[in-house]
């Protein structure tokens, strides 16, 4: 945790990185494989709201919370507590041995919190991916079908077979394979480079009409689907997408499955992406924001769906940790004793303005886009939809440099993300956009 004297503002002593940064990072390459990347190479000592201390004596404002991890901050104190209370208990004893309420009370939190009245049922992991591999177990065994649709642009995992149904080939793919089979591969609503004027329900009508000539109602356990893509680059479906899937879904009886890992706990405004058109997904998986930085995921859904499958055919060793489930428990409460979906949509209100404003001076930037603290810049050449993938990179870099943490995504690599903690302060907030405001001046101009 970030001692009482931790600066509360943006501090550079050294550049960045700095020489200790820099020092851990030899001692890295010596040890650590070269295929685990990182954006930054600066080595945090601490954080507090916002803000992460390097090793350096430097505080960089956070805009990536850990990808979407951190959102109650990667200190929060009513977490810290519950992580020390409960290890002082016991910290592992596997529930599939010998089971412990905490694991019980997360799995009532998502019953109450996930879309829709009906009964729930819900079984907890330790990743995003794994989640999603078990989302798909799931709806395989209880329609008896094989068949999996997914969209261009998705990103669900690193697994064998999320990295099939993942859509990016580098860096997730390239020469892992074979994939797993059985795996469909339809378009998304992706409003910037659809035809235009396309509206979501023509862009589900397109999507339906492969899945019926390519697929078949029959043979298909489910569409999986990000309501907001993430890796893809923040892509937001026109309205009436989502909605359409999910009516077509349930006439079919295909399971509508709602991959929430970056867009759930808040992160969009609302406690879940698919609340904003009132779709309620027959399965939905967590992860990311679920646990204050523990690894914690889940897979919630209708109770007749989750309890098709037979007594031992879900779990895992660590699913569910105790520890984890603890600082689920209390970043929920965080959650709703700061009203975190009411500051995720204030900070909507403040970077999509000031993304906008940037937007109308460089026409670099083709689409300001995004929902509560997930809002995304997509870079090209003016006057065009083709990705400039070189000045995203550069503009990330230039905000790097300036002690500002950003991220890049999508399809093209052309899309800056910014996903702050949803505790920022305002202030921090309001600098770290004027950093990247900096960083567009110097870079494109």
């Amino acid at each position: 945790m970030a001692t009482p004297t931790a600066p509360t503002a943006r501090r550079l002593v050294t550049e960045i990185p700095g020489p200790r940064s820099l020092d851990a990072q030899r001692r890295r390459l010596d040890t650590v494989a070269k295929g685990v990347g990182s954006v930054l190479p600066v080595f945090v000592e601490s954080a507090s709201p916002g803000l992460l201390h390097d090793v350096d004596g430097n505080t960089l404002i956070d805009l990536g919370s850990g990808i979407a991890v951190t959102s109650v901050g990667a200190a929060a104190p009513a977490v810290v507590s519950a992580v020390q209370e409960q290890a002082s208990r016991f910290t592992h004893t596997c529930f599939m041995v010998t089971p412990y309420e905490g694991y019980v009370r997360v799995c009532e939190e998502l019953a109450e919190l996930t879309p829709g009245t009906h009964a729930k049922r819900s079984a907890l992991f330790n990743s995003g991916a794994e989640a999603v591999e078990n989302a798909v177990k799931i709806a395989r065994h209880a329609t008896g079908r094989q068949a999996v649709v997914v969209f261009d642009h998705a990103y669900h995992g690193r697994t064998n077979l999320t990295m099939a149904l993942t859509a990016k080939n580098m860096p997730y793919k390239h020469r892992f394979g074979p994939f797993a089979p059985e795996v469909y591969r339809v378009p998304m609503s992706y409003p910037l480079r659809d035809p235009q004027g396309l509206t979501g329900q023509q862009a589900a009508a397109r999507a339906i009409d492969m899945i019926d000539k390519q697929v078949g109602a029959d043979n298909l356990a489910c569409v999986l689907i990000e309501p907001i893509q993430g890796e893809g680059g923040f892509v937001v479906p026109a309205p009436g997408f989502l909605p359409e899937i999910a009516r077509w879904c349930a006439e079919r009886g295909v399971l509508l499955v709602a991959d929430e890992i970056q867009t759930g706990f808040c992160r969009t405004g609302t406690w879940f992406a698919c609340g904003h058109e009132g779709v309620v997904p027959d399965l939905i998986t967590t992860a990311k924001g679920i646990a204050g930085g523990l690894p914690l995921a889940a897979v919630t859904g209708r109770a007749e769906i989750m309890d098709a499958v037979h007594g031992g055919g879900l779990g895992g060793t660590y699913g569910g940790n105790p520890i984890a489930c603890a600082a689920a428990l209390a970043t929920i409460e965080v959650m709703r004793e700061q009203d975190l979906c009411a500051k995720a949509a204030e900070i909507e209100r403040i970077a999509l303005a000031r993304l906008r404003d940037l937007a109308g001076r460089f026409p670099v930037i083709g689409e300001v886009r995004g929902r509560g603290a997930m809002i995304a810049a997509e870079l090209v050449r003016p006057g065009t939809t083709e990705p400039d993938a070189d000045l995203t990179a550069r503009i990330a870099k230039a905000c790097h440099a300036r002690g500002v943490v950003v991220l890049t995504a999508g399809t093209y690599g052309n899309v800056l993300r910014l996903l702050p903690p949803l505790v920022i302060p305002h202030a921090v907030l309001t600098e770290g956009l004027d950093v990247l405001a900096a960083a567009f001046t110097e870079v494109v101009r």
